[in-house]
């Protein structure tokens, strides 16, 4: 099955834009069955101990975190937990804010698009456009028409489409690829985790949007499992997975495009879902035993243990605070949480910090350190105390990438700051 492209013409320079194979594809379902196996299990096991987490977010943050510390096409990489922490409750992270706000867009992004399919939207292009213009408002991408399909040229690498290393459908035929692909998603007789896998390489070819296809192209992977049935708590980051072996994927994407070659590429894409849940399923486990060894301190401190146990489960949804925000959020006078949290560092399950002479915050540092690979204590030092609003933290997403001229990232994100309007036909 060989490649397609179109000639085009602009000013006297000649280029190709790609064509891409119309789906469904044919591929051996056969040489899958034992992986596919093995990814439903443990996608499972990791969806059933997702159930057990307070706060999805937190998790899932810990994943577009490390993605952001691998990738040197992801600028505003300083962004931690706390920053996020401080970010939602109004206080001045120890970043650019506009890094903060793109962090954060993912998973509100993310959740909307949960919350359209449980009421029933379906998962079609209007939701992903709707989901496209939630991710890049009052971000650095607000500027390249949130929300709406291109209508121009964009390429990836180079500096136009006559240098360009990968130069994606053209403008005309994008919305009859994204048809053909809303029909593959909802067509019967494709497993699910295949489905996954060719819906994400088909629509990082197409690139349909002017910026964050990569983001969007990942999320639909999420979306596509948890309409159909595989998840339930929408955590998988396959994304991480990408960036860890990046010469493989961009090599894999290569081969469908020129050759065709599908099944290294579904292969490779099963591994991951494997690989990740695994990842995922080890430090949920470690994450619930560290609870658990929490609660069994906590019952030896006798009539003290209620407010305590209040209050760790307040700390496992927003591991930090201070007593002010504490007392706000459970209903609870100042002391009685000053008293609880002081207790707590006592038995060395929180460390207190002071920020002033009469004012602490407290981490419980733990929990956070096994969420983000980095340490967020000095978010807590540098900001200034003041009043925080009691709600938790509800969206993280991965600071803006730019695209790397020299590889060829179909899911680069920053290729669509350069199009060209008004190309010619050759």
């Amino acid at each position: 099955m060989a490649a397609n492209y179109k000639k085009h013409n602009v000013a006297g320079e000649e280029y190709r834009s790609y064509v891409p194979f119309d789906l469904p594809i044919e591929v051996k379902l056969d040489s899958f069955c034992s992986l596919m196996e093995q990814a439903t299990l443990v996608l499972s096991k990791l969806d059933n101990l997702a159930g057990s987490l307070p706060n999805t977010n937190l998790f899932l943050y810990m994943y577009v975190r490390k993605e952001a510390v691998l990738s040197s096409q992801i600028e505003g990489t300083q962004s931690s937990l706390n920053d996020l922490i401080l970010f939602e409750h109004n206080q001045k992270p120890n970043v650019a804010i506009s890094d903060v706000t793109e962090v954060s867009r993912y998973v509100a992004a993310l959740d909307y698009g949960v919350k359209q399919l449980n009421e029933g939207f379906p998962l079609c292009l209007r939701l992903i456009r709707e989901i496209h213009s939630i991710l890049l408002s009052k971000t650095r991408g607000a500027e390249c028409l949130p929300g709406e399909f291109r209508t121009s040229q964009n390429w990836i690498g180079g500096t136009r489409p006559g240098n360009a290393i990968f130069v994606p459908p053209e403008p005309a035929i994008v919305l009859n690829c994204l048809s053909n692909l809303e029909l593959y998603i909802h067509s019967e007789g494709t497993p699910t985790l295949i489905k996954a896998a060719v819906a994400h390489l088909q629509f990082e070819t197409i690139h349909p949007f002017l910026d964050g296809n990569g983001r969007i192209g990942r999320m639909l992977i999420i979306l596509i499992l948890y309409n159909f049935g595989l998840i339930k708590n929408p955590i998988l980051y396959l994304s991480l997975y990408f960036k860890e072996n990046r010469n493989t994927y961009y090599s894999l994407l290569n081969e469908v495009r020129i050759k065709g070659n599908w099944e290294d590429w579904i292969r490779f894409f099963l591994e991951g879902i494997i690989a990740v849940s695994e990842q995922g399923v080890s430090i949920i486990s470690k994450i619930n035993a560290l609870f658990d060894e929490c609660q069994k301190k906590i019952e030896k401190t006798g009539r003290r243990r209620f407010s305590m146990q209040i209050m760790l489960e307040y700390l496992k949804k927003m591991p930090v605070t201070t007593a002010t925000i504490a007392a706000d959020k459970l209903k609870m006078s100042v002391p009685s949480a000053r008293a609880a949290l002081n207790t707590l560092a006592d038995l060395g399950i929180v460390k207190s910090y002071d920020i002033d002479k009469r004012s602490k915050r407290y981490e419980f540092q733990q929990y956070s350190a096994s969420l983000d690979p980095m340490s967020a204590t000095q978010a807590l030092m540098a900001s200034p105390p003041s009043s925080l609003c009691a709600s938790t933290i509800s969206d993280v997403e991965g600071a803006s990438a730019r695209v790397n001229a020299r590889v060829a990232d179909t899911e680069a994100e920053s290729e669509s700051n350069v199009t060209l309007a008004g190309v010619a036909d050759a």
